[in-house]
């Protein structure tokens, strides 16, 4: 699928993270790619995440998943959403719609939520800390927007929702199958299903808050540390009154800290490893049986294309030498000559046909075994 009419640099100019956009009929040919019962077949699976919000005379009341079958068939004629996270994870067609909207960075990407609902049916007034791109799937769904807001706006006392104390909707469309809300961060949406059958496809971005990073950065830093680095002052003068951490001492103390921060060599390979951890890292997605080198060669040499499991995360960091270090699933690979190219290829495309030097280095398919058997590639056949 891909988008007509559509200007990826006009639009990061003029909208990505400044103000909503409405796109009308935006793709050449809208065909949906999922439907209501394969959405709840999904939210029965013990693996996958997912929220049933039903609308009761006093509030909205949310149900966490897995769910039995027969929950389904017991919905009553109130009001009701169903929300599934990572369906591209799942569904191949779902993971295609990532696909027109890469001039974002990967890391930067998130996961395609599946709603459905029937009518009436919705998450409530809220706000989001990160952009995302609302598809109409299928029937109709209304969208208000309202205010900016931060964390000072007040919320209604909730145990799972982040809902609105007050929403002031200050734009109002009826989404048709085809087109597509985008909705910058901390802008109040709220969006509500006309008729049955309702189907939105919401593609989330990822947005690290400052806490995550230098949380994360810390922790790792903490890890490498050796316990007998610590503080010393040999040149200890006499000091009038005990009770003072003096100037000196404090600046030698930050020092210590600051110092290990600035590595922006270390960092970057942290964040490389950081952000392609998969979203749900203890989901098994190895195959039955592992692939020896040779096999793998043969499959590759008779031009069957790698295809990167959607689950799985990949970027690369190209260094100030022009060397590549590959990052996938959490872990990194130095990558030089034609192994950088083909780790460039590898983030860039869904599916990659190797070179015939990358099949010839006993390196590259090497590391090319290991993602097949971890699960973050398959072959077409493996389908």
């Amino acid at each position: 699928m891909q988008l007509k009419n559509f200007d990826s640099s006009a639009f990061l100019r003029d909208y990505w993270q400044k103000r909503p956009l409405l796109i009308r009929g935006a793709w050449d040919a809208w065909h949906n790619p999922l439907d209501p019962d394969e959405l709840a077949g999904l939210a029965c699976e013990e693996h996958v995440e997912s929220r049933l919000i039903s609308h009761t005379a006093k509030a909205l009341k949310a149900e966490h998943g897995p769910f039995p079958e027969s929950r389904f068939s017991k919905l009553d004629k109130a009001p009701w959403a169903l929300l599934v996270q990572a369906v591209d994870h799942h569904v191949p067609d779902v993971a295609a719609l990532i696909e027109p909207f890469r001039f974002v960075p990967n890391w930067r990407i998130d996961d395609v939520m599946v709603s459905t609902a029937s009518h009436g049916g919705g998450v409530g007034a809220h706000f989001d800390h990160y952009d995302v791109f609302l598809v109409q799937g299928l029937g109709q769904r209304r969208w208000q927007l309202g205010q900016l807001c931060d964390e000072q706006t007040e919320l209604l006392p909730h145990d799972d929702l982040r809902l609105l104390a007050h929403f002031e909707p200050t734009d109002e469309w009826l989404l048709e199958p085809g087109d597509i809300l985008y909705v910058p961060p901390r802008v109040a949406h709220n969006g509500v299903a006309v008729g049955e059958h309702c189907m939105t496809y919401s593609i989330g971005f990822r947005a690290p808050s400052r806490a995550e990073l230098i949380g994360g950065w810390c922790d790792d830093l903490v890890e490498a540390l050796a316990d007998d680095d610590r503080y010393e002052d040999p040149g200890l003068p006499p000091q009038d009154n005990p009770g003072e951490i003096s100037s000196t001492a404090l600046a030698a103390l930050h020092a210590m800290v600051t110092e290990k921060l600035a590595d922006r060599q270390a960092f970057a390979q942290w964040f490389g490893r950081f952000t392609t951890t998969r979203k749900y890292p203890d989901m098994d997605w190895q195959p039955e049986e592992p692939m020896e080198l040779a096999e793998l060669r043969g499959l590759l040499a008779s031009g069957l294309p790698l295809i990167r499991n959607p689950a799985s995360r990949f970027s690369f960091i190209r260094g100030d030498s022009g060397q590549v270090t590959l990052y996938v699933d959490g872990e990194s690979y130095a990558c030089g000559g034609d192994m950088a190219c083909f780790a460039e290829q590898l983030c860039a495309h869904d599916t990659l046909t190797p070179e015939a030097s990358v099949v010839a280095s006993n390196e590259a398919m090497t590391m090319i075994a290991r993602f097949y058997n971890q699960g973050s590639v398959a072959f077409e056949l493996d389908e």
